[in-house]
């Protein structure tokens, strides 16, 4: 066989873009899952998963295949642990890539960063994205924070050698918070310079002592809650590092917890916590009382394999709508992320479903009543 001209790799390259039919969605489940279960009125919906460039609709067709060959085909996450949503793009945080995987849901594209040169990525855990689009992503193997900007271009590494070992990133302010699972504490950076500001956390199991800590969230009063992995619980502080309590203990019933890692809290002060051991999420008030939990650990299909990152979106439900029960109205997003099995990023939306009732909505009981 003759190799092919430029002119006719042009055109049958024209030809397999042509050939793409409509994107598919990102798989879902069949049947709308909803959490809790009935009777219970429904909270959760499971809403789709991203787990490759099929998951928006980019992969090739067998025409690509026999004319690319190898080259350029496009590739599933390995081993993600954190994820962000920012401008219609899922940022998930591939340990094992190593890379960054954007899943565009608006212009239905997959593609990866992982940095070039001082910026290059060896074990990126977990990325967060401030306001300006500014990722801050933090890499155990190079126990630095690296800064890329919002055209996902290097800016610089946070961190000196043996300063910390980073796990996962909140910005308040101008403050950069980082969790450091090596020194059991929590290091506050000028997100602007990287220059340390100060620290709290030391370790132990007493309250206010951390013990390999994993994960970070920031509440709507701007506290921050740590998921204090070594200890099974959620610690939580002010800003200055005061301490305020800790949410769960060791245990098997709901309400404790086994290996817990990912967190977030939404803005009326609902925790999530999602637990690896567990294969779920539990949801907790602001009181830190058990509330529910959701999803199942995988089957082999279906379910959370190692869950380690969690973080909720209100930007984004136009995006999601589409693959919500049309009696579900949506309230804001949960990304969960598994580390293991075909489910990489779950998307869940936190909503109301039309015609239920919920004992929130009950009217109170007349004074006196019994």
């Amino acid at each position: 066989m003759r190799p092919l001209n430029s002119a006719c790799l042009s055109l049958l390259l024209a030809v397999v873009a042509g050939c793409a039919a409509t994107p598919p969605a990102p798989r879902g489940a069949p049947e709308p899952v909803f959490y809790p279960l009935p009777p219970d009125p429904p909270r959760i919906q499971h809403l789709a998963t991203f787990d490759s460039a099929g998951s928006v609709g980019t992969a090739r067709s067998g025409l690509a295949d026999f004319v690319l060959g190898d080259e350029g085909r496009t590739e599933a996450l390995k081993r993600p642990y954190g994820s962000a949503f920012f401008d219609g793009r899922i940022y998930v945080a591939d340990s094992r890539a190593p890379a960054i995987a954007v899943f565009d849901l608006a212009a239905r594209r997959f593609s990866t960063f992982a940095g070039t040169g001082a910026g290059r990525m060896q074990q990126p855990i977990n990325i967060t994205i401030d306001a300006d689009g500014t990722k801050f992503v933090t890499d155990t193997m190079r126990n630095q924070v690296l800064v890329y900007d919002r055209a996902d271009q290097f800016v610089a590494a946070f961190g000196a050698k043996g300063e910390f070992k980073p796990v996962d990133t909140a910005v308040a302010g101008d403050r950069l918070y980082v969790v450091d699972i090596e020194h059991h504490q929590v290091v506050a950076l000028d997100k602007r310079t990287g220059n340390r500001v100060s620290a709290f956390g030391k370790p132990g199991s007493a309250p206010g002592t951390l013990y390999h800590p994993t994960n970070v969230a920031l509440g709507p009063e701007g506290d921050l809650y740590i998921a204090d992995t070594g200890n099974f619980r959620v610690s939580r502080f002010r800003p200055d590092g005061t301490f305020v309590r800790t949410y769960g203990e060791a245990g098997q019933s709901p309400g404790t917890f086994a290996r817990p890692k990912g967190i977030a809290v939404d803005r009326t002060g609902r925790l999530y916590v999602g637990d690896a051991a567990f294969q779920n999420v539990q949801i907790f008030d602001k009181d830190g009382r058990i509330l529910m939990a959701f999803g199942k650990p995988w089957d082999g299909k279906q379910g959370l394999n190692l869950p380690a990152g969690v973080a909720i979106d209100y930007d984004h439900l136009a995006l999601m709508k589409p693959y919500a029960d049309p009696d579900f109205a949506l309230e804001y997003l949960i990304l969960v992320v598994s580390q293991f099995g075909p489910n990489k990023v779950d998307v869940f939306g936190f909503g109301r479903k039309r015609g239920a009732a919920y004992p929130e909505d009950s009217p109170p009981a007349a004074a006196g009543k019994r």
